[in-house]
């Protein structure tokens, strides 16, 4: 049944509930707007819900195991290690409930109305929001629109109880004797990460040359060389052709040198990418332009086609990633309400949790030679760090792109024990426009990981104390 639809008027329209959406809200209402936030599904969107959260709450209860059963060198003798997979899930689930109440209760906070249900535009200034049982319009001065991606399904490899995407490997009831992932980028590696120390025998399917394409190959070798020493099988350059399922498990075939092979799994994990949710949203009545790819295009103020119409997150150019939506989302807001705000993605970080973990910001080396920037480089080893010896975590290290006339730190690029942490500092100092001088003479506590990056400030100016020059 649907009720009678007497139009709703507000400020500002974001459309999803995710860490693009949520923040951009709350941005705009701290800004002035009457704001209204529509979501169709919880609030916090995949990353909250079934990604970024949940996956690192599944490592580290994965990891502590790992840790629990092979600490012998350090003297530390465990017996009879076990694993309650049911808790580890109750307790995963605890963990995502307290971020997508506190979501809730911030923008209940800063007066925000929460709608739920479907949104379809009606026009650059309409849109209709419609749940099973009703349907009401709203109208709106400006929209944000901020619906995430969902898991690419490739052919012959349809979604069932078997084959499944991160969600369902998230939400398993069991740890798998044995799986399948088809795809080597960083939910991939993160996924086979954690089930490997959970004790399954896991098959990584990559089609390029290795895994981890993201990050720089000295940094992705450390995870590959980690990821076999936990038993995982690495078959790079290979297709995945078929999934067959059996009463108790799955076939996999595929494509290696021109040669068939199957390995069978309980079931296999297909993390090839993802897909804009930009389809049924009647962007074409509002006239908002898209890419071939299905994106949106966008202004440096997050503008799309339509002057009122603003769109943020994985729908639109640049890698999918939670906190650049956020920041997106922020500047969106801020135009919104006639700030000079545009975005600048020069400092934006990609971590991969893997052990060990690799963070990047700004430029690589060969990105910054390629844009004919003269650049040093210049690395420090964990190995060389009092309290990584005392983690006895020594695999990694920070690497310093600088450029080569004033020493100004462009990029940086960490594989170790913290690098999510620690890569804030770097990013810091680009958008500050550092020098590794400013790292250098600024005083690192000690014994920390953070003086690692102080060490490859000095390697950078040719004065390093902790390893021979």
């Amino acid at each position: 049944m649907v009720v009678g639809d007497f139009p709703i008027e507000t400020d500002t329209i974001v459309i999803g509930a995710g860490p693009g959406g949520y923040v951009a809200a709350i941005r705009a209402a701290q800004l002035g707007q009457k704001v209204t936030i529509v979501e169709k599904g919880e609030l916090g969107g995949v990353c909250l819900n079934v990604g970024c959260i949940p996956s690192k709450a599944l490592l580290t209860a994965a990891h502590r195991f790992e840790q629990a059963k092979h600490s012998d060198d350090i003297g530390i003798v465990a017996e009879n290690v076990t694993v309650n997979f049911e808790k580890v899930q109750e307790w995963k689930a605890s963990v995502v409930k307290k971020l997508t109440g506190g979501v809730e209760g911030l923008l209940k906070g800063n007066k925000v109305e929460i709608v739920r249900g479907e949104a379809y535009f009606v026009d650059a200034n309409t849109i209709r929001v419609m749940d099973e049982n009703s349907a009401q319009t709203y109208k709106f001065k400006d929209a944000i629109v901020a619906t995430g991606s969902h898991p690419i399904e490739i052919p012959n490899f349809k979604f069932s109880e078997r084959v499944i995407n991160s969600t369902g490997a998230l939400a398993l009831k069991e740890v798998p004797g044995k799986m399948v992932v088809v795809g080597g980028g960083y939910i991939g590696a993160e996924l086979s990460t954690a089930y490997a120390n959970l004790g399954t025998e896991v098959t990584i399917l990559e089609g390029a040359n290795e895994i981890l394409n993201g990050f720089e190959k000295q940094m992705s070798a450390l995870v590959k060389r980690n990821l076999k020493k936990k038993g995982v099988k690495i078959v790079t350059k290979a297709m995945a052709k078929s999934a067959e399922e059996t009463d108790n498990g799955v076939t996999v075939t595929y494509e290696v040198n021109g040669k068939e092979e199957k390995v069978e799994a309980d079931y296999v994990l297909v993390t090839v990418g993802r897909k804009p949710n930009t389809e049924e949203l009647g962007l074409e009545q509002a006239g908002v332009k898209l890419t071939d790819r299905g994106l949106i295009e966008i202004d440096k103020q997050c503008r799309t086609s339509v002057s009122n119409i603003y769109a943020i997150g994985d729908i639109v150019q640049g890698p999918p990633l939670a906190h650049k939506a956020s920041y997106e989302g922020k500047v969106a807001a801020e135009v919104i309400a006639g700030e000079r705000s545009e975005i600048d993605y020069m400092a934006i970080p990609a971590v991969c949790f893997t052990e060990p973990e690799l963070a990047t910001v700004g430029y690589t080396e060969a990105e910054a030679k390629e844009e004919g920037i003269e650049v040093t480089a210049a690395k420090f080893p964990f190995a060389a760090n009092g309290r990584a010896l005392a983690l006895n975590s020594t695999d990694g290290f920070v690497k310093l792109v600088t450029r080569k006339e004033d020493g100004l730190i462009i990029g940086a690029q960490i594989a170790g024990s913290g690098a999510s942490d620690m890569i804030a500092e770097l990013g810091l100092a680009i958008e500050a426009g550092m020098t590794a001088e400013d790292i250098a003479m600024t005083i690192h506590a000690h014994p920390t990981l953070g003086e690692i990056s102080m060490e490859a400030a000095e390697v950078v100016l040719g004065t390093p104390i902790h390893i021979v020059k």
